[in-house]
């Protein structure tokens, strides 16, 4: 009863903390802004939080080297992200046939974003398309863009200078060019 007039006068709320405690604690606060702050928590951890989406890449049993290349870096960006990415080959007509084709490009792969990635699921046929599921292995950081654009800067630099003594040497061609042409012209005069 002392507690409830104490809480009174002073104009807060009474909150039982621990109710199977001898005696029971209690606590004097403002509830309303003690859940305005809670809400307010929960919100701010929202935002920070990060959602893992998966991501899906389709290939077929015939795609061409190059182009696998360019879907495992595609592969790695998605990981780099945080996302998870499933891999999927799709089989139609007479690929059906042969699906260790599909079962090889997934293993290679695998075999490429060894140390990169984790197999969560490996690959397994679904009806006409055969899938695996990755995600970033613990452990694996992704390499900055800053130090990939700097690197880059640089190549361009190197390719400035190496494509200098070009432009000189296509020079002395023309003018090597020029006086072959006018050697005829002074021999027909003779």
């Amino acid at each position: 009863m002392r507690a409830l007039d104490i809480a009174r006068d002073r104009n807060l709320d009474l909150v039982e903390v621990s109710p199977h405690a001898m005696p029971p604690v209690c606590k004097l606060m403002d509830y309303g802004r003690y859940k305005y702050e809670q809400a307010k928590k929960e919100n701010e951890a929202r935002k920070n939080q990060k959602t893992v989406t998966l991501k899906e890449i389709r290939m077929r049993p015939r795609t061409d080297d190059h182009d696998v290349e360019v879907k495992t870096r595609k592969i790695q960006e998605f990981l780099a992200d945080g996302d998870k990415v499933k891999v999927s080959v799709q089989f139609r007509g007479p690929d059906m046939r042969h699906p260790d084709i599909g079962r090889k490009l997934l293993d290679g792969i695998a075999e490429e974003l060894k140390g990169i990635a984790t197999i969560e699921r490996s690959p397994a046929m679904e009806g006409r398309l055969m899938s695996m599921i990755v995600s970033r292995a613990p452990g694996w950081e992704p390499q900055k863009k800053q130090a990939a654009t700097v690197a880059t800067s640089k190549n361009k630099s190197e390719q400035v200078t190496t494509e200098e003594p070009q432009a000189t040497d296509a020079s002395q061609t023309a003018t090597a060019v020029e006086e072959t042409a006018t050697q005829p012209e002074e021999s027909q005069q003779q």
